[in-house]
């Protein structure tokens, strides 16, 4: 299906949103400056969304999509045991092309956390995402298993992600060692 010019300009506009969010994070998502990394004025912004959530929503779901298409890419082609599952999660949100995505989620934690309702379903949905490919990859030997140890390696590598994040990245390398 060809997507009309606005769709065309309104994607244009939300993969600019999308790069700005993921180099300078959401303390950087005013309508100003976002207006400015789009290249448009803060008017505009408001002539292809209804207001500053829409535009959020949307540049919030880019992100995610483009984080689960590079997750995708890293299947495994077979299933792996919950350890070298977590090694292979670990080194891939920890190299530097990824690491902007973690630090975005983080801030979505955060302000989930407060029960912003912007971003709480938000973070929900990309937080069952990362269970569904968890549970995805994982061997085990019964369903219950594999939800089990997909909650597991969520919770760990949440936790690296911010053990890393406060400046303690050695500690999280002994962890996997």
């Amino acid at each position: 299906m060809k997507l009309s010019k606005t769709d065309e300009r309104r994607s244009a506009i939300v993969d600019r949103l999308a790069d700005h969010v993921l180099a300078h994070g959401l303390v950087a998502a005013s309508l100003r400056p976002l207006a400015k990394a789009a290249g448009t004025s803060d008017r505009m912004l408001l002539y292809y969304f209804s207001d500053k959530s829409e535009l959020l929503a949307a540049t919030l779901q880019r992100i995610a999509e483009r984080m689960t298409g590079a997750m995708v890419e890293q299947v495994s082609p077979e299933p792996l045991p919950i350890e070298a599952l977590q090694k292979r999660l670990a080194a891939m949100l920890f190299d530097d092309r990824f690491w902007p995505y973690m630090c975005v989620w983080i801030e979505l934690a955060s302000r989930a956390a407060r029960r912003d309702p912007l971003y709480t379903p938000i973070a929900a949905a990309i937080g069952q995402g990362f269970l569904a490919w968890g549970e995805a990859q994982l061997a085990a030997e019964n369903e219950e298993v594999r939800t089990r140890d997909a909650a597991k390696l969520l919770i760990a590598i949440e936790g690296m992600v911010l053990v890393r994040a406060i400046g303690l990245g050695e500690t999280v390398e002994r962890s996997l060692s």
